[in-house]
């Protein structure tokens, strides 16, 4: 058996400085509490949302996201992993989740696809997610991976142990009253589930680390405004689908922690044959579409580096 833990961290949008701080301060107590995995959240470094100040807001693989991962590792002589916007080489900025212990970073999985604004950010991955930390095999999945079924099918069987964040936001309360809060209850619902039932596709044990607090930010492409808030689940479960500890979006921010024992099962249930694990609705269908026709553009034109000029285009 092994203590493992998950971060629940409230952001401040696009201040590097002081979400790295709070998630230091986070994976310490974790540390000092005895545990040898430790799980940051996705977007640890900036928070997430529709900001102009995200478009800059991209660290070097290098950097001081990296370094802390790196710092708390051999502090604790623990794993520790994470996902933050990574400005690589070539110019692109990818949502990289890494792997971090004594000796280093292990590994990295880029998010294979941005979910709805975030493709005003970054751009997708194509690597398998299976990470070698000495004995173990660690599976990185990253939000909305965790609601596709080739994210199991790429995980199934071949992991001990899947570490994973997210920052998942809510359906906003717009009118009718009735209609949206109907349907912000059905996405925390599948906030939750999706965390908790995916060590049953996969067959071993889920380390989840997420977002609380508020978020008020611009609709793209809309003219209204999104306020809203973070769902939490910050969560770690058995392999067999047994939320061991829980910290929901009402606890604010803090840690979870629980002892799991790594390793490859038999997994309970097989992925249906549909591109996503839970229904996502017609709203979230409809957002994931035209977000992602917005994004496209909205990164080409703010974000990325021509590498060959070093300017934006």
């Amino acid at each position: 058996m092994v203590r493992a833990a998950a971060v629940q961290l409230v952001a401040v949008p696009g201040d590097i400085s002081a979400n790295l701080a709070a998630c230091e301060r986070l994976a310490d107590e974790a540390g000092r509490a005895g545990a040898k995995i430790i799980a940051l959240p996705e977007f640890f470094s900036t928070g997430i949302g529709f900001l102009d100040q995200l478009a800059d807001a991209a660290l070097p693989f290098d950097g001081a996201a990296t370094a802390l991962l790196c710092r708390v590792a051999r502090r604790f002589e623990a794993l520790v992993g994470g996902s933050f916007l990574c400005r690589d080489g070539d110019g692109q900025v990818r949502n990289a989740y890494l792997l971090a212990d004594a000796t280093g970073v292990l590994g990295r999985h880029d998010k294979d696809l941005p979910t709805m604004w975030e493709n005003a950010f970054y751009i997708g991955g194509h690597d398998d997610g299976v990470l070698t930390a000495g004995a173990y095999r660690i599976g990185a999945a990253v939000c909305w991976e965790l609601m596709r079924t080739r994210t199991v099918r790429r995980l199934r069987g071949r992991v001990d142990l899947v570490m994973t964040g997210s920052g998942w936001w809510s359906v906003p309360k717009w009118l009718p009253h009735s209609v949206f809060a109907r349907l912000e209850r059905r996405n925390a619902a599948t906030a939750r589930n999706a965390a908790a039932t995916f060590s049953r596709y996969v067959g071993a044990p889920v380390v989840h680390a997420g977002h609380a607090g508020e978020l008020a930010c611009p609709m793209p492409w809309l003219p209204v405004s999104y306020r809203g808030h973070f769902e939490g689940a910050t969560m770690i479960v058995d392999a067999d689908g047994t939320v061991l500890a829980e910290r929901r979006r009402e606890d604010g921010e803090g840690i979870v922690q629980a002892e799991i024992e790594p390793g490859s099962r038999r997994p309970e249930l097989v992925a249906p044959e549909r591109f996503w694990l839970h229904r996502r609705g017609v709203v979230p269908t409809a957002a994931w579409h035209y977000q992602r026709w917005h994004g496209r553009r909205w990164y080409r034109a703010n974000v990325v580096i021509d590498s060959t000029t070093s300017r934006a285009r």
